[in-house]
């Protein structure tokens, strides 16, 4: 089961995106139009995950080629039953204002960002506990920042190509 994804294939349309290639986006134009604002919706308090889309592929390999759920040291519940699911993500969380503010950043975007309160925010937190695959030896490798800044170049790439 995994957290919110992002990365390399993801969908930057404002219509149907997720937040944060939404943000990549707005942040993006933002800057490449000399804008002064960036409006984004809610409140920026409500916490997300996030896992780059190659930290799951790794954890899909992983998860398939050293976790047997059958296994008599797999992770249990409760009831002593072996999980049939592992939860992957980082286990850390940030609020939507601390993503905004670093996606701003690392765009080199100059102006405010305003919150638009008359939009939702959508459930306060989401973060996984993914102590059970960590307990099989897996952890993600790729830090948000450094995710984030391969995830805003792929972007400029395909805006550039579109441009043409």
């Amino acid at each position: 089961m995994p957290t919110n994804l992002y990365g390399t294939g993801d969908n930057y349309d404002l219509k149907s995106s997720h937040v944060l290639p939404a943000l990549i986006r707005k942040f993006y134009e933002a800057k490449i139009y000399n804008k002064d604002e960036v409006s984004c919706w809610g409140t920026g308090n409500v916490y997300r995950e996030f896992l780059h889309v190659d930290d799951l592929a790794n954890a899909c390999y992983f998860a398939l080629t050293k976790w047997d759920p059958r296994n008599k040291n797999s992770p249990k519940n409760l009831d002593g039953k072996s999980f049939d699911y592992l939860n992957v993500g980082t286990g850390k969380d940030l609020s939507i204002k601390e993503l905004a503010q670093t996606i701003s950043n690392l765009v080199g975007f100059e102006g405010s960002i305003t919150w638009d309160n008359s939009k939702p925010d959508g459930t306060p937190r989401k973060k996984l506990d993914i102590s059970r695959i960590k307990s099989l030896g897996w952890e993600p490798k790729i830090e948000l920042k450094k995710g984030l800044l391969r995830t805003i170049q792929e972007f400029k790439n395909l805006s550039l190509e579109n441009d043409n």
